[in-house]
């Protein structure tokens, strides 16, 4: 996370200058927006659309009511905001603030005018921006004014529609009702039902108390039968004739006597009896005498009970008792076939009653359509009636569904432009554009900036040194005190001639500095690094063998020949050729007289010849090669040599160049010794800060620099 923000700094750092330029040009856009845009001015005025029911009449609270917007269909809110910006109410609007010439064409305005709807409200927000605070004013009122006119006005001709409607209508619907009730009188008289449901609950209630009746029968006559069954049980009566006889026969006077007789006889016969045997003429004389008294009994039960002739002498209540309980039995039988009759009766009533209360509804269905027709035609009769008059009564007056409950007053203060929101957007721009150049420069920028993206690429590769960004003063070296009395300047030097020899596993005793492109400083580095070399006593030889650019004759103030091409052609010995300069233990082979072919000479044995010589006779030779983009040299040269050593320059290397010439030198085979930062960064300024000393001179700019030595191209 840490190395992430530090990273996000050194970019911004980097790039501060574009961000900048990009930020200010923004806000100064901004500004000058402000200062150039006019003043406007907005007006609002604010109506509500509501049914508050103001009309006297049902049908004009009817038409002033708002609808209900169904989910998904049309609004009567959206409806009205459209009508407001409609052509007809734009032109009466401005009709009425422009009595004489409109100097505001129709589509200005509209485009001008603006309609909101407040949410969860039936309120409609008109406003309008102008210049003129109180002619936005003037014609807000006046749209909502012709708004409030506009509703009326259609209210009024939608009732004015109805009642034209209805005049017609009633009529009609009058015809309709005489002829429905024609038509149920006709019926009515026709099946004699008058109403369905009187007659229902007259037949109803008279069939329930025939119920009712019929059950108190049936019980009696449970009743009375077992009171029969009782008493014929007691009298041995079989049937009513015999009990009327028995009962006849025991009240009878002349029977009673005969049967007192009968009586007396029956005693004495059993007092002979018992006194004498059957044969006495005593009581053969009563029994005859018992059985002519007995004859004449029954001759006169006989002819007291005329159809009933057999009975029986021992059947005749002879005694009170008898006599009672044979008359309640023949009583009893009478109220029996008597509730037996009505019982009858009422059963025979009661189904009449039932087959009259089930013909009733077939009877009352035609009635009931009749009936229903003539309520309907009354009631619709009524109705429109009842409409017509609230018709008239609702185009005579002026209610409207919508009114306004704020009117517009001329604003104070401009609504637009709006400074603090258009600084704040600019900021939030400039900062957002400013981002986006950082990140564009960062994402079409594809060079070196420091040694963690150098690290980055280059994984198998040791990255030896970073050297400082030199001065104009230190960059030739003729005289050299200024460069070599500088230790800040000569300690990364040194650094990087110690790391070369801690590294290598054998003596170092020759090297190629190159770099992938031109204006890396590769010569600045083989120059300054021979120096330092030579300052520690070694016997160093600097060769340049760039011979399509040659740069250490300029570097060191030498002339360019004799060199590198005398002493191949063999005309001078490499001693003879070398020149020293005022630095001890320093010497440069120069490039000598340019060939028109100089791969030719680089890939001789002579060259190679040259290299061999030159490390047997110094300490430390450091050959100065093109660089790999333009020229194969550093390669064929590399072979003679301990290896190769890469010169970058942060934001000036590309990263593709030196991932493909590490490629190639690793594929070719040849040893790469490492390579090194060319140019001073934040972090070796302060490793070496405490060791610098005042300096007379500052550092100007990298292209500066190579302009004031002649090598902007390297």
């Amino acid at each position: 996370m840490e190395k992430s923000i530090s990273s996000l700094i050194v970019v911004l750092k980097r790039r501060s200058l574009p961000a900048l330029v990009t930020f200010v040009a923004v806000i100064g856009g901004a500004v000058a927006y402000l200062v150039l845009t006019p003043s406007l001015y907005r007006a609002s005025a604010q109506l509500i659309l509501d049914d508050k029911r103001v009309s006297i009449s049902e049908l004009g609270r009817d038409l002033t009511q708002v609808p209900v917007g169904v989910p998904g269909g049309p609004s009567p809110m959206a409806e009205q905001a459209e009508l407001v910006k409609s052509r007809p109410i734009l032109e009466r609007s401005l009709a009425k603030v422009f009595p004489v010439s409109q100097s505001l064409t129709i589509k200005k305005f509209s485009k001008g005018l603006r309609v909101k709807i407040v949410p969860a409200t039936n309120i409609l927000v008109i406003s309008y921006q102008a210049q003129d605070p109180v002619l936005a004013a003037k014609l807000v009122n006046a749209v909502s004014q012709t708004m409030v006119e506009e509703s009326a006005e259609q209210i009024r001709k939608e009732a004015a529609n109805v009642r034209k409607f209805l005049q017609k209508e009633v009529p009609f619907a009058r015809g309709r009702l005489q002829q429905a009730e024609a038509m149920e009188n006709r019926y009515k008289q026709a099946s004699g039902l008058i109403s369905f449901a009187d007659q229902s609950k007259s037949l109803v209630d008279s069939l329930a108390t025939l119920e009712d009746e019929e059950r108190t029968l049936i019980a009696q006559l449970q009743e009375t039968r077992s009171r029969d069954a009782s008493l014929r049980k007691i009298t041995t009566t079989r049937n009513l004739s015999n009990a009327y006889a028995s009962v006849r026969g025991g009240q009878d006077e002349q029977l009673q006597k005969l049967r007192t007789k009968l009586a007396d006889l029956q005693t004495q016969v059993a007092t002979v009896r018992l006194r004498f045997t059957e044969n006495h003429p005593s009581l053969i004389l009563l029994l005859e005498q018992q059985q002519a008294l007995s004859a004449l009994y029954n001759r006169e039960l006989a002819r007291l009970s005329p159809r009933n002739p057999a009975i029986s002498p021992n059947h005749v209540a002879s005694d009170p008792l008898s006599q009672d309980l044979t008359s309640e039995l023949i009583g009893n039988e009478i109220e029996r076939s008597a509730v037996e009759n009505k019982l009858k009766a009422v059963e025979s009533l009661k189904a009449n009653l039932q087959t009259r209360l089930a013909q009733l509804p077939i009877q009352q269905q035609p009635l009931t359509v009749l009936t229903r027709q003539r309520e309907e035609a009354a009631a619709s009769l009524k109705l429109l009636q009842t409409k017509l008059e609230e018709a008239r009564i609702a185009e005579a007056q002026l209610v409207g569904n919508i009114r306004i409950i704020e009117e517009a007053k001329p604003p104070t203060s401009p609504t637009y432009p709006k400074p603090y929101l258009v600084l704040g957007l600019a900021t939030v721009l400039g900062s957002i554009l400013a981002v986006a150049v950082v990140l564009l420069l960062e994402a079409t920028d594809n060079t070196i900036h420091d040694t963690s993206e150098a690290e980055e690429i280059l994984t198998k590769i040791p990255l030896l040194a970073t050297l400082p960004s030199l001065p104009a003063q230190a960059l030739n070296l003729q005289p050299a005190e200024e460069f070599l009395d500088d230790i800040a300047l000569v300690e990364p030097y040194r650094m990087l001639l110690k790391t070369l020899e801690f590294r290598s596993s054998q003596k170092l005793q020759s090297i190629v500095i190159t770099s992938t492109k031109s204006g890396e400083g590769k010569s600045v580095v083989v120059s300054h690094l021979a120096a330092v070399c030579a300052m520690l006593s070694r016997r160093t030889l600097i060769v340049d063998a760039d011979l399509h650019r040659p740069a250490q004759h300029k570097l060191f103030n030498l002339p360019i020949k004799p060199g590198i091409s005398d002493a191949i052609a063999k005309e001078r010995s490499l001693l003879d050729t070398v020149q020293i300069r005022d630095i001890e233990n320093l010497s440069v082979l120069t490039c000598g007289e340019l060939h028109p072919r100089p791969s030719q000479l680089l890939e001789s044995e002579a060259m190679k010849s040259l290299i061999a010589e030159a490390t047997e006779n110094y300490d430390f030779v450091i050959i100065d090669t093109p660089p790999l983009s333009v020229s194969a040299d550093a390669t064929t040269l590399g072979r003679y040599t301990n290896g190769v050593v890469l010169i970058t320059r942060p934001s000036f290397t590309l990263k593709d160049f030196l991932k493909k010439a590490v490629s190639e030198l690793t594929q070719n085979q040849i040893p790469i010794l490492g390579v090194v930062i060319n140019g001073m960064t934040s972090e070796t300024e302060k490793s070496y800060r405490y060791l610098s000393r005042p300096l007379k001179h500052s550092t100007p700019p990298r292209d500066t620099v190579n302009s004031a030595n002649g090598l902007k191209s390297k």
